[in-house]
């Protein structure tokens, strides 16, 4: 099981296949989408990835955030999601997971938080017929009607699906196909429609219900931390100035 990204919904726009059909997709960027911390089942209970998108100015995050962000040596992130994932799955603290993590044409599991209506009546919220246009009924034409029994039971149920808050809730849409992604500019498009409102935050991993491709990359594309590379360059550079002193 690998891990999932945080994106940021961009947009809708199409694009066009060769035989000229135009297919609909949701423009979605990681915004510097890295790994801040591991779970472990030793000290945690359970394995899993903790990554953060976006970024934030130093001043309107909290001490003991900053502190968290300074261990892992990644700037302040507007926005934290835990993925969990198997043990061989696991991604170095401080990697940048990039668009290629996810292959053109697998399928995708996408959350997010749906756009606030505010009150709605029971035909918008629950799409309720309502009542007659005509015969008798006047003014209240897209009320609910009854919601309870007269004599039995002579109560409204709980839960009865009535007028209320509509929207603003936290939903998953399945199974939607990766049409193409953008490496440079960090860049996933799905067919499709994407729950929520453009600048807002999702998350996106694979499938849960379809066969993972199996090429897929494990576990997954990611830029290695910048912390990890710099032992590297150090190490090398002795060994080149070394190598005349010896021939010399």
């Amino acid at each position: 099981m690998r891990s999932g990204v945080i994106a940021q919904k961009m947009g809708m726009t199409r694009l066009f296949t060769e035989a000229g059909e135009h297919v609909p997709v949701t423009v979605l960027r990681l915004a510097q989408c890295q790994v801040v911390a591991h779970r472990s089942k030793e000290k945690d209970g359970y394995v899993a990835l903790q990554l953060g998108s976006g970024t934030r100015k130093v001043k309107n995050v909290s001490k003991a955030e900053r502190g968290r962000f300074a261990v892992a040596k990644v700037e302040p992130k507007r926005t934290i999601a835990e993925f969990r994932v198997s043990d061989d799955a696991m991604i170095p603290v401080g990697a940048e997971i990039t668009a290629d993590h996810f292959l053109v044409g697998q399928f995708v599991d996408v959350t997010g938080t749906s756009i606030g209506k505010g009150f709605a009546g029971g035909m918008k919220r629950w799409n309720f017929h309502g009542l007659r246009a005509t015969h008798g009924v006047s003014v209240s034409h897209r009320s609910i009607g009854s919601t309870g029994g007269r004599q039995d039971p002579g109560k409204t149920f709980k839960n009865k699906k009535m007028p209320g808050h509509m929207g603003a809730e936290r939903i998953t849409t399945l199974n939607l196909r990766v049409v193409q992604t953008d490496v440079e500019r960090g860049l996933i498009m799905l067919e499709g429609a994407v729950p929520g409102s453009k600048g807002g935050w999702i998350t996106v991993r694979d499938a849960v219900k379809k066969t993972p491709p199996k090429d897929l990359p494990k576990p997954g594309k990611f830029k290695a931390p910048a912390a990890a590379e710099t032992p590297v360059k150090a190490e090398a550079a002795p060994a080149a100035e070394a190598a005349p002193t010896e021939g010399v």
